[in-house]
């Protein structure tokens, strides 16, 4: 009897930390903002290798196509993206802002010397905030941008699909 009664609270202790891990596995545990940020941020940034500083109403003023790129030089799919950038900057219609996240300086004009400068201007983020103030959640990451409205959000790399789509909105 008492076996059976230790035999019986071992079987409901393995269930029910079955139960538990199993519930724990089936919630997802990714971040993702919550909010669907429509207008651009304000914001001001210090210009990569320059000591003066720009406001965000400075650099997207004109009704022009813009696509705000976030990256950093230690970023692999960054790596990955940036002859699609290269490519795409070459495109009259589409102006490419690069913002620089969390990163080395040396390393990041190493990484542009190396594989070359899309951007019309590079922003610093030194601290990570201004990427929070976009929504953005890690590099890549990218906003396609009209009259300072985001008109379409890229996360993670992007690739011949997407700049392919990217196009078509500029036509």
């Amino acid at each position: 009897m008492r076996n059976r009664i230790i035999y019986s609270l071992i079987v409901i202790f393995f269930l029910f930390v079955f139960v538990i891990l199993y519930k724990g596995l089936s919630n997802s545990n990714l971040y993702t903002p919550k909010a669907n940020i429509k207008s651009i941020p304000e914001f001001s940034s210090e210009i990569f290798l320059k000591k003066n500083t720009v406001n965000s109403s400075d650099i997207f003023n004109k009704k022009n196509y813009y696509l705000l790129n976030i990256w950093a030089s230690w970023c692999l799919p960054c790596r990955d993206e940036h002859p699609l950038l290269i490519n795409l900057s070459k495109n009259q219609k589409i102006e490419i802002i690069g913002l620089n996240y969390k990163d080395n300086l040396n390393n990041a004009n190493k990484f542009i010397n190396e594989l070359g400068n899309p951007y019309s201007t590079i922003l610093l983020d030194r601290d990570g905030t201004k990427a929070i103030e976009w929504g953005a959640f890690g590099v890549p990451e990218s906003f396609l941008i009209y009259d300072n409205k985001i008109v379409k959000r890229y996360i993670g790399p992007l690739n011949l699909k997407l700049i392919d789509e990217i196009k078509n909105y500029i036509k």
